[in-house]
């Protein structure tokens, strides 16, 4: 076990100074990037704040965001503490529309439905796809498309992954409780009842252990947001794009900021996205990262997701 954990601590060391030493051969600039994009308060989103409205904490916008060291969504700043990625970039930019001081709280996956529902964040800004089952508890404002990706080490015969077929018998890292699950189980079972192969969903904690499992050859391929897979193929070159997904497979699919059901924070949220999309602010992010192939025209208030 110790052995183990020793090897996943030095990759995850390794990958983080690869991710400093390398930045520019992903064209992002990590040192300017740490400096949050801002915008100007916008009044029309502030009129819209719900005058009962109790915020987590008093005078501030208080965001998770899965702290997985999974860039260019999320990653560390050089102190190894700050959060920067182009989800604590659009926290800003709503904070900053709404006159609220940014709190942002590094959080895991699995903690941000209780927290939001709870009251002990605000918003959730951490790759959640809209779906029909989250729409009825949470409320959503839109600001990417969800695009998935099927990544497998740069050596492996693997070409291509486009259909349900294409999983039969492989071993897939995918997170759990996520929408590439999701897709994952449901063309697997499709599979079984066609008399092939199952899968075997490998889950694992953090971009370490995923990564350490694909190169060790302990899994076939990973599964997940392509934005965090194209970032790290071109970042090492040790992995290659083999398929592409539409995040609400077979429709289109969109990430969003997530808050409490029916607690009218969602409205105000969403003239704050259509603000920055608008000035312009939103661009920057987005070009700042490498995410414009996730860029959408306008915010929109639960959209139809995966599911319905």
């Amino acid at each position: 076990m110790y052995k183990k954990n020793h090897l996943l601590v030095a990759l995850f060391a390794s990958l983080t100074f690869s991710a400093n030493a390398l930045a520019a051969d992903t064209g992002i600039d990590l040192q300017a990037n740490q400096a949050h994009i801002r915008t100007q308060q916008n009044s029309e989103a502030i009129s819209h704040l719900p005058k009962d409205l109790k915020l987590a904490v008093p005078g501030k916008f208080t965001v998770a965001i899965a702290a997985l060291n999974s860039p260019p969504l999320a990653l560390f700043a050089d102190d190894n503490k700050t959060l920067i990625g182009s989800e604590s970039d659009f926290a800003q930019l709503v904070a900053d529309s709404l006159g609220l001081q940014l709190n942002i709280v590094p959080t895991s996956w699995e903690d941000w439905p209780l927290g939001v529902a709870s009251g002990k964040y605000d918003a959730a800004i951490t790759n959640v796809t809209v779906t029909k089952d989250r729409k009825a508890k949470f409320d959503f404002a839109t600001y990417r498309i969800d695009s998935l990706g099927f990544y497998v080490k740069s050596t492996n015969k693997i070409t291509a992954i486009n259909q349900a077929s294409d999983i039969a018998g492989l071993k897939i890292i995918v997170s759990s409780g996520t929408n590439q699950e999701s897709i994952l189980l449901a063309w697997d079972k499709e599979n079984q009842q066609k008399g092939l192969p199952a899968i075997l969903p490998i889950y694992v904690t953090d971009d370490a252990a995923a990564n350490l499992a694909l190169q060790s050859g302990r899994a076939d391929a990973y599964f997940g947001p392509n934005v965090m897979g194209a970032y790290k193929a071109k970042l090492t070159g040790k992995t290659k794009l083999v398929g592409k997904v539409d995040g609400g497979w077979p429709k289109v699919a969109h990430i969003a900021v997530t808050t409490k059901k029916g607690n009218g924070l969602v409205t105000p949220i969403n003239i704050a996205l259509n603000g920055v999309i608008k000035g312009g602010e939103y661009d920057q992010v987005l070009n700042r990262w490498g995410e414009n192939v996730e860029r959408i025209d306008r915010s929109e208030i639960n959209p139809a997701g995966l599911g319905d």
